[in-house]
């Protein structure tokens, strides 16, 4: 379940450095395009399952554990400035395309993913909101400086 998902990460960086409202829209339209059968992936799986719960525990469970694994330093924890930078990509990018599937399970898939992280990482008890709610939160200029 959910093979490689570890490499939406891949452009973390890119996807996080100067953010703005139309590099936001860009960066979030070519994460959908290229990763969206996963999240895809997830919605199936959860729609198929008697247990749902169990399900979406499982599946958040595996993907917490490929990050983890993928994130991992030598001794066994992912640094502070890393852990910060996947909670923003949460945040800007997985959460938000989780809640646009078409599925009645979305936000139960979106909690439960929430859920899982924020007990497996140090200091990642983070919340996570939808798309336009985001999108419309950014400004193209602060006081007209930039």
């Amino acid at each position: 379940m959910l093979q490689g998902i570890e490499t939406i990460f891949d452009d973390l960086e890119q996807m996080l450095h100067h953010l703005k409202k139309k590099s936001y829209e860009a960066n979030t339209e070519v994460f959908v395009r290229e990763n969206g059968f996963y999240f895809e992936e997830m919605k199936e799986y959860v729609e198929a399952a008697e247990d749902k719960d169990a399900a979406v525990e499982e599946l958040a469970q595996c993907f917490v554990n490929a990050v983890d694994k993928k994130f991992k330093n030598k001794k066994g924890k992912i640094n502070a400035r890393t852990q910060m930078d996947l909670n923003f990509f949460m945040i800007y990018y997985v959460f938000p395309t989780i809640l646009k599937l078409e599925s009645p399970d979305a936000k139960r898939i979106a909690d439960g993913v929430c859920k899982v992280w924020s007990r497996t990482f140090k200091e990642s008890d983070i919340q996570y909101t939808d798309y336009d709610t985001l999108y419309a939160s950014f400004r193209e200029k602060i006081f007209g400086i930039f």
